[in-house]
């Protein structure tokens, strides 16, 4: 069955979005005490920033608890530019809709859109991974789950649109250690011949199963390893008693299409805008 995003829903999916980046930038200060990293709360959402050129730089979960008080936005830029950094505003279409306007009067510009995708969990099917073993939790191990993570984001698919914006392998690295060693992170590998070929990430919150971090090894592409690594997830989404799967992906991509193919349907998009520290 077809699921319909109220803003309801959308307000419960931007605050598991903004508790999964607020636990990767926790564990982000714990595992480097002293670095330049902060979530702080600012207009109903909440700004993240974990260093230089870092894909966690952003503002997410704005417009879901009524017309935004801009006044602090100021201290927000400044907070920002003032470490080389532009502000980038990941805007839910189903968000209030003066925050858009608000933004772009502030010099805010559209440079990019990505899509929120789910399902519900009443009816999961059984996994099935042909030929390939599927492996989750401690017993997969970290450093070659993070390589192959990281290698599969650094070779990405060209279907669909392409994302705005791209990162050189040390600091995909350091982010995706970040979220992976965050509070209830769930890490997820596919072994094909018993080398490790794909692999994902998943972290529940609020009932809602966050399908994150997944990619294949270049050379272990086609083989179904997402699908496997999908219907594992959702089964073990639905054991633990969670209602809703969620996906982002880029408009078109292959892991959308993954998404579809595992009946996650388009709920709503997140207009990505953004301020560089020059205003250009």
């Amino acid at each position: 069955m077809s699921m319909f995003a109220s803003t309801e829903l959308a307000a419960r999916i931007e605050r598991a979005e903004c508790a999964l980046v607020s636990a990767g930038i926790a564990a982000l200060v714990r595992a480097r005490p002293g670095a330049d990293a902060f979530a702080r709360p600012i207009a109903g959402g909440v700004a993240f920033y974990a260093g230089p050129n870092s894909p966690l730089n952003k503002v997410a979960g704005l417009g879901f608890a009524g017309p935004a008080d801009l006044n602090e936005w100021s201290a927000i830029e400044t907070e920002y530019h003032g470490r080389g950094a532009a502000v980038q505003v990941e805007l839910s279409t189903l968000a209030e809709p003066s925050l858009g306007a608000a933004l772009t009067e502030r010099g805010y510009q559209l440079v990019g859109v990505e899509a929120v995708f789910g399902r519900g969990l009443d009816a999961v099917p059984n996994a099935a991974a042909g030929p390939l073993r599927i492996e989750s939790g401690e017993v997969v191990p970290f450093e070659e789950w993070l390589d192959t993570l990281v290698t599969g984001f650094c070779a990405p698919d060209t279907q669909g649109v392409a994302s705005h914006e791209s990162f050189p392998r040390d600091i995909i690295e350091n982010s995706v250690r970040d979220f992976a060693l965050a509070e209830g992170f769930l890490r997820y590998a596919a072994y094909a011949e018993n080398r490790l070929a794909a692999a994902a990430g998943m972290r529940l919150t609020d009932g809602v199963a966050q399908l994150c971090g997944a990619a294949t090894r270049p050379e272990n592409r086609r083989m179904g390893a997402q699908t496997a690594l999908f219907g594992k997830r959702l089964q073990d989404a639905a054991a633990a008693g969670c209602d809703i799967a969620v996906l982002t992906a880029q408009p078109g991509s292959k892991s959308a299409e993954n998404g579809h193919r595992n009946d996650l349907d388009l709920l709503y998009c997140r207009n990505v805008l953004l301020k560089s520290p020059t205003g250009q």
